[in-house]
């Protein structure tokens, strides 16, 4: 069966993966019209399956019927102790832990927005979040507390401690799971209802609140099931197909085993997958978590990622799939306990996040001995669905990342003016989706320059080949990725700019083995002043993350050479960085 006749197969009339065309906001989109509508839905999926395990953290482990069964108890305690109502904005702050995707499941079937802070802020940032969002009650771990407790005296909030240290003053998450209710409060929510907010570093100035429905969040969970569904299709011979169609057409609920050695998922073994993003990034919230309530998938979830504990627990827990950024799969396979750990349960290594070098991708082809390497495109305004590939495609085809994730997505490649370009042309990457974001949070101007006609434009340069695999080539916005994390290279300028040693300065990346990508920064020391490299670095640190520090600072006395038209000329100072870095490598 060919491509397309599998993508029609799958998303025709009667199916379970029926595909139907929606007017959103005007614009016509193909959409799933099936049973899963919201984001309460998709819990109900498996709620009454009290043997399988969703949640694992250290020795703690939560079924899927027992993670339900706290979060409609979390649910009423917030409607009926703190007011909670359909459409307020709660958030949470915090390292990935059990109680991080309880909330967020409290949160969203109550129908209320989850604000998902990023963990790794400074205080000033998670007060920003905040205070832009407008929320009403925050979940916070020990960490996040110490951050907040000294900037939030004066703020309307409420703060609910996730894992408190010590006696810490705060209503503890854990005794808002007690009840013995078993379904959520009933409220109405509408797919286009609004579900969430994540922060995304821009690329000017402040982190902007990406907001999307329902539909948006839930599209990408249910748009990977048709993509085994395709591999399915496309994969095995017309003999073995019937007992798929029985499923697909509902004649049959039992879904067929796959035989591992088609490269398939999910195995014979129970699904299983190490949480390897934050949950407040749209990879771990989503293709992680979400996909795995859905797929009856265990996920493991780490404190901090270190790799010879992540090769015990997919050893131990005997764990099918591998997603994270480039960085952390390379760590992997350069780790001194891999050839000390059993692997052989693991059927694919993807990589999201950052764009996987092309020797790394040979590498992990190379190291495991069932697994075939897979990576991917997306962002969180895409809310992670963007393309994919995987298989004898990416050996094939190791620097592209996939075609388009049909049938939900479209890509073009356009120029400045917005015309779609031929096959190998480079322009810039614009999307089409049902499962993109509504808008930035009370930012209208900044939502509008980046739609056109209901296509999203991405920021990132690349190009279609003839078979319609997508290449990326650069970006046109100002952001560094560095090991998945994005940062907006403006927003480090301006906080080095505020020093009062500094008369000018200017963000790049530089390209990074393990990393990707790490900051780097020339500044002009105004006159009269000093300073150097560490009390720059120290500067920064204490207002924004730490991963948003320059790696490397230069410095220098005399101004930042500059283009014909007066603007710094940063494509020679990057160039000039990149052999001074290379230089240094060399000795």
């Amino acid at each position: 069966m060919t491509r397309n006749e599998a993508i029609e197969l799958l998303s025709s009339k009667g199916s379970r993966l029926e595909v139907a065309i929606k007017a959103i906001n005007g614009v016509k989109y193909q959409v799933y019209h099936g049973e899963i509508k919201t984001l309460r839905d998709l819990y109900e999926v498996n709620a009454e399956d009290d043997e399988t395990t969703l949640l694992v953290y250290e020795n703690n482990r939560f079924s899927f019927r027992g993670t339900y069964l706290k979060s409609v108890n979390l649910a009423w305690r917030l409607k009926e102790e703190f007011g909670i109502q359909k459409g307020d904005r709660i958030a949470i702050a915090s390292r990935n832990y059990p109680e991080w995707c309880m909330a967020y499941m409290a949160i969203t079937a109550m129908n209320c927005i989850a604000v998902a802070l990023n963990a790794w802020w400074s205080g000033e940032e998670l007060l920003y979040g905040l205070q832009d969002s407008g929320a009403k009650l925050v979940f916070a771990d020990a960490e996040r507390i110490e951050r907040l407790r000294p900037l939030i005296s004066d703020i309307d909030l409420q703060l609910v401690a996730i894992r408190p240290a010590g006696a810490d003053p705060e209503t503890d998450i854990a005794t808002l799971f007690e009840g013995d209710q078993t379904t959520f409060p009933p409220v109405e929510i509408d797919p286009e209802d609004n579900a969430t907010i994540l922060y995304t570093s821009g690329s000017t100035g402040k982190p902007k609140g990406v907001l999307s429905s329902h539909r948006a969040v839930l599209t990408p969970v249910v748009a990977w099931v048709y993509t085994m569904g395709i591999e399915v299709f496309t994969t095995l011979p017309q003999t073995e197909l019937g007992p798929w169609k029985q499923w697909l057409f509902q004649e049959t609920d039992t879904l067929p085993e796959i035989d591992p050695k088609c490269g398939l998922t999910p195995a014979p073994e129970i699904p299983g997958m190490l949480l390897t993003f934050p949950l407040f990034h749209v990879s771990g919230l989503i293709v992680q978590f979400l996909a795995s309530v859905l797929w009856l998938r265990k996920l493991v979830i780490m404190k901090k990622w270190n790799p010879e504990k992540a090769l015990e627990l997919i050893e131990r827990e005997k764990l099918t799939a591998f997603d994270g950024v480039p960085t952390q799969s390379w760590d992997l396979i350069n780790s001194p306990d891999f050839e000390k750990r059993d692997t052989s349960t693991l059927l694919n290594i993807s990589a999201g996040g950052a764009k996987r070098p092309v020797e790394q991708a040979k590498q992990i082809e190379n190291s495991f001995d069932r697994s075939l390497g897979a990576a991917g495109y997306g962002l969180t305004e895409t809310n992670g669905l963007g393309t994919s590939i995987s298989g004898e495609d990416y050996v094939d085809r190791p620097a592209s990342i996939g075609r388009p994730l049909e049938p939900f997505v479209e890509i073009e490649i356009r120029d400045h003016s917005g015309n779609s370009l031929l096959p190998n042309n480079e322009g810039e990457v614009c999307i089409k989706s049902c499962a993109l974001f509504a808008g930035y949070w009370n930012k209208p101007d900044a939502t509008a320059d980046v739609f056109r006609d209901g296509w999203f434009r991405t920021g990132d340069l690349g190009y279609l080949d003839e078979e319609g695999f997508v290449f990326i080539t650069g970006r046109a916005k100002n952001i560094v990725i560095r090991g998945g994390e994005n940062i907006g290279c403006d927003e480090v300028e301006e906080v080095l700019h505020e020093h009062p040693a500094i008369f000018e300065a200017v963000v790049f990346g530089l390209p990074d083995e393990r990393l990707g990508e790490i900051l780097g920064a020339r500044v002009m020391v105004a006159p009269g002043q000093t300073t150097d490299e560490d009390e720059l670095k120290w500067y920064v640190g204490t207002r924004l993350a730490k991963f948003k520090v320059p790696a490397v600072i230069w410095l220098q006395t005399d101004p930042l050479p500059r283009i014909a038209s007066g603007k710094v000329d940063t494509v020679r100072l990057k160039k000039e960085a990149e052999s001074l870095v290379k230089s240094d490598w060399c000795d």
